[in-house]
């Protein structure tokens, strides 16, 4: 392999300092790769020491070519970490299954003069008149020889040893350490607490950010803070309290663990639950009970009454009655207990960022947080509303080294590569500009588009002067991205213009040279070429083999590398915006394209979130992570640390989740077709939250990763609830009931004896080493403090306050090997572990599956809103994202995903929800019938009672003013207004008479035929009419779903002049039974109102195969009614017979 230019190391158990590989000078042109096989068995590039695990597979080979440039020499084992950044911040790394892993050196087209996360220059020397630059140690931070902090380059510090006396030109004390050597070895020995952990030393020094332990700090001092969590003393008000080793006092008796000091020490949760007013609540729930004591009563009164005039009828009534009964009942009863919860981030900010003894400089000990963007078509889902979501996440309130945003792009393209380019060279401004005047929202185009005085409540005197030329900026930049698409095209069109004339200018040559006449035509794929020269290596413009949507190979480029430990200020002549005091770090930003290949099943969105995971854990395992849609932005910067007060709050390490509402712009100011849902975000989610949790929506919502990886939660075993624990005291149990494979997880050990077993887990996880080492990383960082004896599981402060480990080619190249097609084959990622396969609304069975195993789920909703997107507003793609939504409920219900078939983890009311979720698409099915019952009525006039005697009334009124006065008391408690709870029953029926029956059809061919379920991507574009931003409202789009609910108008309809004219021309007018039927055909139609005059678009135009389906559908029915029940001659003298026209 040495001639190839290719090093490879084999695993040892030697330790890597005892020697190197020889090297071998590679052939021209070079092409070098410096490699060893990992623990997965794959051969990729290290510029570090060799890593030893305990795990290993299959042989595969596996490399990582690095090409050679001027100004990118090959990776050495003793290289300076910047020029190992340099491997990956320059680079585009790709690869997958059975192909090699590429690092493609790009050239920066922005130039030398970009941000300093974009570029690897360091800062600059403070002599006057020395422009050097000066090295940074293996973190990324500046290496300063001296205490007082004053940066100096290597020739100056040579020439103030020899000239100066050793002395420090910036404080004139003496250095101590005069020997460059001596320095650097003393930057690089900042060290870190360890995991607690006995998987035995040096196993997870290279992913923790916690490096290992040492009681003494940089200048060699005795650390009191780090001694004080290394030994057995215990922390109050920065005493330390010695145990003696048999762990008794001097009085001989057994301490508790827990000083005095410590007990007596005032401690502040940091969110609270604020339970419903019981004046509002007690009501709620008593008009439940007897509302449920009536219906039951009123069904035992119709089941006894037969109507012997129509019993077909009575018999369809009582039916659909029983099964709205069963409905309303599983939607009401998971609405008895709930809460609301306030967040306090004041304690947030004194826990984590205030100096304590454990944390003397007051640096950020919050967690790492991932956020994962996913977007998979640039047609549908535009680049510029994707990139300004980046934008708000990276502005986003949040200590920066501890923020690190993934996009995923399961299309490929390149045009959403560049647009994030265009975004994080965009960010250099934005970033600084919303933390100067903290800007809210931080979306620029929700910002510059906002209606009120930008100016309120702004003091700054260079506000107006820096807004203006921001504004000036990000109008330039949507240009840009505007003209992105164009671009690549001309692009790629000169490139192939040339590839084409170079080829026939060599066919020609070797014509010539063989004699030949004849030259036959020359057919190039036409590639999709970058700025840089080179093949885009996803999906091409014009699709060909390996680059296509569904073929070609998994991209990652870090296009942020990961920040600098220490705040770096702006101010330089280049910046167009003061920002001398102002911190100019951006987040991590990573673009990811998942490998795909045909003969895959890639699991839509679920795979790529899958994808994610992985590749996140190896890049920086933040403990928690965020999902959002491209279309949902961050509006309220303080969200994440509302998200992760309850997560870091006492009990908050039995969380698996919590779920932020969502909310959406763009909508019409009637709402009519209850595109805000907030009857679902602000009724049903807050009363799941009194009960296990709320359910998973898809986006915004933190996850614990390691509920993700499919672990129980801690102390589970003393958690296992009965099936009726929410109603009756809890039997405490040994073991848990349910033990089959998909309700028993994997373990978490609360304490030493109950250690993960790491020997299991390349079953569950797959072969990467790294994933693997990841693991109980995120589970440590992610407990929350150990600030209080009533705090279980917790980690010690001041744990997290320690740099982030940079990032080399190496681990960018073990993220490429995990987002690979073939890497989740017999493991149990999409079944066990993380997203879970098999449903279009793969997010409500991921929470069904972590309330499962016994986690809680929490519902944050702030004062300002968290995040904000987008709705489609028209008829037509509203109803086909509610196809798609009961389409994966009808899947889950005749899935293993039931919840019927749930453990006894779950509380009842849990279940009960879960249940509604799977069910409720059938609905449509009675709802269909008993919306044509009042035509039926009108036609034969009968009515579904033999008579409209008091009983029946008294029964349908009450039943009535329950439903209404338990309306207005969810109103009172869940803050909605009444006209949006009418809008949500309007389009309950809409869509229960359309999209829901049409999802029954399809699950049901599935599960009988096995035919496949498809649906359309929901559009998160809006319109290009800049007159009227709602013109997309008044759009008629045909669609099929159309034809149930306009044949129930127009049945009703014709039905009611039917009646009307029957009674007026009757001998004998049944009065009674009109009013009965056109009272219930009136519910009908009021309730289709806004279907309507959906239809009628916005000049009362509609579509006309609407009147063409519609009438034939009519006539149809009204033929088949005459053939049942054929008008008799005798039919004018019976009362309330058929009529004839005078």
């Amino acid at each position: 392999m040495a001639s190839k230019g290719i090093l490879k190391k084999q695993p040892s158990r030697i330790p890597s300092s005892a020697g190197k590989p020889p090297l071998v000078p590679p052939p021209p042109p070079p092409t070098v790769v410096f490699g060893r096989r990992t623990d997965s068995g794959r051969f990729i590039s290290y510029s570090r020491d060799d890593l030893d695990s305990e795990i290993s597979s299959v042989d595969m080979d596996y490399h990582v070519h690095i090409p050679m440039t001027p100004d990118h020499d090959p990776p050495m084992d003793d290289m300076d970490p910047h020029k190992q950044e340099d491997q990956y911040t320059g680079s585009i790394f790709t690869g997958g299954f059975n192909s090699a892993t590429r690092a493609h050196v790009m050239t920066d087209s922005r130039g030398s003069g970009g941000h300093v996360q974009m570029s690897n220059a360091g800062s600059t020397c403070m002599l006057p008149g020395c422009d050097g630059k000066v090295p940074r140690n293996n973190r990324g931070e500046d290496i300063v020889p001296c205490d007082c902090d004053f940066k100096i380059c290597i020739d100056c510090f040579n020439d103030s040893v020899k000239s100066e006396g050793a002395t420090c030109p910036g404080c004139k004390e003496m250095y101590k350490n005069i020997s460059w050597e001596d320095v650097v070895s003393a930057s690089n020995e900042a060290k870190a607490l360890s995991l607690p952990s006995t998987m035995g030393p040096g196993k997870l020094d290279r992913h923790l950010s916690l490096v290992k332990q040492s009681n003494h700090n940089q200048s060699g001092e005795f650390d009191h803070n780090r001694w004080l969590f290394e030994t057995k003393g215990t922390y109050g008000y920065g005493n330390a309290i010695w145990t003696d080793e048999n762990g008794e006092d001097d009085n001989g008796n057994i301490p508790t663990g827990h000083p005095k000091e410590l007990v007596a020490k005032p401690w502040r949760p940091l969110t609270r639950k604020l339970k419903v007013p019981a004046g509002v609540i007690s009501p709620y729930r008593l008009l439940v009970f007897v509302r449920i004591v009536v219906l039951a009563l009123f069904l035992m009164w119709r089941i006894k009454h037969v109507n012997e005039d129509a019993i077909w009828l009575w018999f369809m009534s009582v039916i659909c009655e029983l099964w709205f009964a069963f409905s309303w009942l599983l939607d009401q009863l998971p609405k008895l207990c709930p809460v609301n919860r306030a967040t306090d981030l004041s304690v947030l900010k004194e826990k984590f960022e205030t100096p304590r003894p454990n944390n003397p400089t007051g640096k950020s000990d919050l967690p790492g947080l991932d956020v994962f963007v996913s977007t998979a078509d640039p047609e549908k889902e535009p680049v510029l509303v994707t990139a300004n979501t980046i934008l708000s996440i990276l502005a986003a309130d949040y200590p920066v080294e501890k923020l690190a945003c993934y996009v995923s792009d399961d299309g490929g393209a390149l045009l959403t590569f560049e647009a994030m380019a265009e975004a994080a060279s965009f960010a250099q401004l934005w970033v600084p500009f919303c933390k100067k005047h903290n800007i809210e929202p931080r979306n620029p185009e929700s910002y510059f588009n906002q209606k009120r005085d930008p100016f309120k409540n702004k003091v700054k005197s260079d506000f107006v002067k820096d807004r203006r030329r921001i504004k000036r900026e990000y109008d330039e930049y949507k240009v840009r991205i505007n003209g992105l698409p164009d671009a690549i095209r001309r692009r790629s069109d000169a490139y192939h213009a040339r590839e084409e004339i170079q080829a026939m200018n060599q066919q020609r040559e070797k014509a010539k040279a063989g004699g030949d006449e004849i030259i036959e035509p020359i057919k190039i794929p036409k590639a999709t070429w970058m700025a840089d020269g080179t093949h885009w290596p996803g999906t091409w413009l014009q699709p060909s083999q390996d680059h296509s949507r569904g073929d070609h190979a998994g991209i990652i480029q870090v296009m942020l590398k990961p920040p600098a430990d220490m705040p770096i200020y702006g101010g330089g002549e280049k910046s167009p915006i003061d920002f001398h005091d102002i911190d100019i770090r951006l987040p991590m930003l990573v673009y990811m394209s998942r490998e795909k290949r045909p003969g895959y099943d890639h699991n839509k969105k679920a795979g790529a979130m899958n994808a994610l995971v992985r590749a996140s854990a190896i890049l920086s395992n933040g403990p928690f992570i965020l999902n959002l849609d491209c279309d949902h932005y961050v509006y309220n910067s303080l969200a994440f640390r509302e998200g992760l007060c309850f997560m870091m709050d006492r009990g908050g390490d039995r969380l698996c989740y919590v779920q932020f509402p969502q909310r959406f712009e763009g909508i019409d100011p009637s709402d009519r077709y209850a595109n805000h849902n907030t009857v679902f975000f602000d009724v049903n989610m807050r009363a799941l939250d009194g009960l296990q949790g709320p359910v998973y929506v898809g986006t915004g919502c933190l996850f614990r990763r390691i509920a993700l990886y499919g672990f129980d939660p801690p102390r589970s075993k003393d958690r296992s609830s009965g099936l009726f624990s929410c109603c009756i005291p809890r039997r405490r149990k040994g073991s848990a009931s349910a033990n089959s494979e998909e309700t028993t997880a994997l373990r978490m050990g609360d304490f030493d004896s109950d250690d993960m077993n790491l020997a299991s887990f390349p079953k569950k996880f797959g072969n990467s080493s790294f994933l693997i080492d990841s693991i109980p990383v995120a589970e440590f960082q992610g407990r929350p403090l150990a600030d209080h004896p009533s705090v279980k599981n917790g980690r010690p402060p001041g744990a997290l306050t320690v740099p982030r480990e940079m990032l080399d080619a190496s681990i960018v190249a073990e993220a490429i090997s995990v987002i690979s097609c073939w890497y989740e084959e017999k493991t149990e990622w999409g079944t066990r572990v993380g997203w879970i396969y098999g449903s279009v609304t793969e997010d409500v069975v991921t929470g069904y599956r972590m309330h499962n195993r016994g986690w809680k789920s929490v519902y944050c909703v702030t004062s300002r809103d968290a995040f904000r997107g987008t709705a489609p507003i028209n008829l037509t793609d509203r109803l086909h994202q509610v196809l798609r939504w009961a389409t994966g409920s009808v899947e889950i219900f005749f899935s293993r995903n039931n919840a019927f078939l749930a453990s006894s983890k779950m509380k009842i009311l849990q279940r009960i929800a879960y249940l509604n979720v799977g069910i409720y698409p059938f609905t449509s099915i009675f709802l269909i019938v008993y919306c044509f019952l009042p035509a039926l009525s009108l036609f034969s006039g009968q009515f579904i009672v033999q008579t409209l005697n008091i009983t029946f009334l008294v029964y349908l009124l009450i039943i009535t003013v329950t439903l209404m006065l338990l309306a207005l008391l969810e109103i009172k408690w869940s803050g909605i207004a009444l006209e949006e709870w009418w809008r949500n029953e309007q389009f309950w029926l809409i869509g229960g008479t359309s999209a829901h029956l049409a999802a029954v059809v399809q699950g049901l061919l599935k599960v009988v035929a096995g035919i496949e379920i498809s649906f359309t991507l929901t559009s998160k574009s809006a319109t290009d009419d800049e007159e009227d931003e709602y013109a997309e409202l008044y759009e008629v789009k045909w669609t099929s779903l159309m034809i149930p609910p306009l044949v129930i108008i127009m049945i009703n309809l014709v039905a009611i002049a039917v009646g009307f004219s029957r009674t007026i021309y009757s001998t004998i007018p049944q009065w009674s039974k009109l009013l009965g039927g056109v009272f219930f055909a009136f519910w009908v139609l009021a309730h289709l109102y806004p279907f309507a005059k959906g239809l009628m678009g916005r000049r009362g135009r509609t579509p006309t195969i609407v009147y063409v389906w519609s009438g034939l559908v009519a006539i149809t029915i009204s033929l088949l009614w005459i053939a049942i029940k054929p008008p008799s001659l005798q039919a004018s003298n019976q009362v309330g017979g058929s009529f004839t026209f005078p």
